[in-house]
């Protein structure tokens, strides 16, 4: 059913749909749904929209999505800042982190490798990355002994972790990548906590 322009549920519905992975059906329930909950829930849900584009910002080291930066992850002292995680994505690293086996620093690149779509090198945070290591050992942070690679096992994602290992290596760095315990073709994000853990494990080097 098509609601005019003007209509407040109409355009709820409307921008609903623009989530990835919501339909129109999906979203009118979504929309019935804020319509029926009390006032209050529909003010919090409206403040948590507008605060997350306000305040959250990138990781000054990390480049993950953080509300201060440094984030968290980097300002753990029992982290192992040494060990570097490089992830695709922030929910790549909230899979990574679920395991709960993984005591390493991160590294976001906000993309993969695609030339097909346009996306080289320099369309993600790889310069960030490349100067975290290259930073000399300090006394409270030790040079980066090794990177692993955890992008996705599809095309893109190899293409990123080739890239990765040719850039990284001859700055004396170890670079593994996370061991095939993923599907090829997968996608990180949608992974269970064990398949990760075991694929971490397993890493190799390149």
């Amino acid at each position: 059913m098509a609601a005019a322009s003007g209509d407040p549920i109409g355009r709820l519905i409307r921008e609903l749909a623009k989530l990835p992975g919501v339909g129109e059906k999906t979203a009118t329930r979504l929309a019935f749904y804020v319509l029926r909950a009390p006032d209050t829930y529909a003010r919090d849900l409206a403040h948590a929209l507008v605060e997350v584009k306000e305040k959250i910002r990138l990781c000054e080291v990390c480049m993950n999505l953080t509300e201060s930066s440094p984030c968290a992850l980097c300002a753990d002292q029992r982290r192992d800042p040494a060990l570097v995680c490089v992830v695709a994505s922030a929910p790549d690293l909230y899979a990574v982190e679920r395991t709960g086996n993984f005591r390493g620093r991160y590294h976001v690149l906000h993309g993969v490798l695609s030339p097909l779509d346009g996306i080289g090198p320099d369309d993600l945070r790889l310069r960030e990355l490349l100067l975290r290591l290259g930073q000399p050992a300090s006394g409270d942070a030790p040079k980066i002994r090794e990177l692993i690679i955890a992008t996705s096992p599809n095309v893109e994602g190899e293409a990123t972790a080739l890239y990765l290992a040719k850039v990284a290596k001859p700055l004396g760095v170890k670079v593994t990548r996370i061991a095939s315990g993923l599907a090829v073709g997968g996608e990180l994000e949608y992974a269970d906590g064990v398949t990760i853990a075991r694929a971490l494990e397993g890493r190799r080097e390149m």
